[in-house]
């Protein structure tokens, strides 16, 4: 592990390394800890489940069971504000040295810090879908019609949750919650989130390989890597020569292919590389 006295010298070792590039970040759910929002595999993360989305297609009662949970999850996510890291990259962005984020969470908080360029490669909590028609509306406005029909279940479950990254608050007893169906076709909703198990639009993934392209380096922050959807970008600034810099609490998938790895918290590190890279 990194220890807080060598971090200086490793700081200053990567800002020399992106110093007059353009850098794409990409960022997991390690970048959203210092905001309230508890990440799946850091080194202090219980053992969790995401639902996957066989689960939530083929099982009435497991997405009744999500979307009660979900009810009650998302008010928590949106109520996050951003961090240091959050704003670091936002800063890096408007001073030309940050080419856009490539974020796997779905909180937001880089558009809320100001992030201009960003890629929501899993989509984001804000937006419901319904798998027949593709109609789209905001989960405020599906809110307030599960309220009406669900009036106490909000405030009889609002103290002291968990939620998870994904917006999945650990909530036990769910069986009474009332479901809708979509309001145009009365197909099945879903909240605009790409599940395990389930692929990342083509759009983005194109989205995030261009602004990749277009950039000269790699800044991974808060990720183990772990799934493809964003391992498959460290492999491909890799294989293309590019710099690829890992800044996360614990090993990740893609150790063996950094230029330079720190076992460190994203919002401390980030806002020291913005004073080393913006200094005149």
């Amino acid at each position: 592990m990194t220890r807080t006295a060598e971090l200086p010298e490793q700081i200053s070792e990567i800002s020399a390394l992106l110093a007059g590039a353009t850098t794409v970040a990409l960022t997991g759910a390690g970048m959203s800890t210092d905001s309230g929002i508890p990440d799946y595999r850091g080194p202090d993360s219980p053992p969790r489940n995401p639902m996957t989305y066989q689960q939530f297609v083929g099982d009435a009662d497991f997405r009744r069971r999500y979307w009660a949970r979900n009810h009650v999850g998302w008010r928590i996510v949106d109520g996050a504000q951003p961090n240091g890291g959050h704003r670091a990259l936002a800063t890096l962005e408007r001073a030309g040295a940050l080419n856009g984020v490539i974020t796997q969470n779905i909180d937001l908080l880089h558009t809320k810090a100001g992030s201009r360029r960003v890629v929501d490669l899993h989509g984001t909590y804000a937006q419901v879908v319904c798998l027949r028609c593709r109609h789209r509306q905001s989960r405020y406005a599906l809110a307030e019609t599960l309220e009406q029909l669900n009036p106490d279940f909000t405030a009889a479950s609002l103290t002291g949750l968990e939620v998870a990254p994904d917006a999945d608050a650990v909530i036990d007893r769910t069986e009474h919650f009332r479901m809708i169906d979509c309001p145009l076709c009365e197909g099945m909703l879903k909240p605009d989130i790409v599940y395990f198990g389930e692929n990342v639009p083509r759009e983005r993934v194109d989205a995030a390989f261009a602004m990749l392209d277009d950039a000269d380096a790699l800044l991974v922050a808060g990720s183990s890597l772990t799934v493809m959807s964003g391992f498959r970008f460290v492999r491909h600034a890799a294989k293309h020569g590019k710099p690829v810099v890992i800044i996360n609490r614990g090993d990740t998938r893609g150790d063996d292919l950094a230029t330079r790895k720190l076992h460190a918290g994203c919002s401390e590190v980030l806002n020291q590389l913005v004073i080393e890279l913006t200094r005149n």
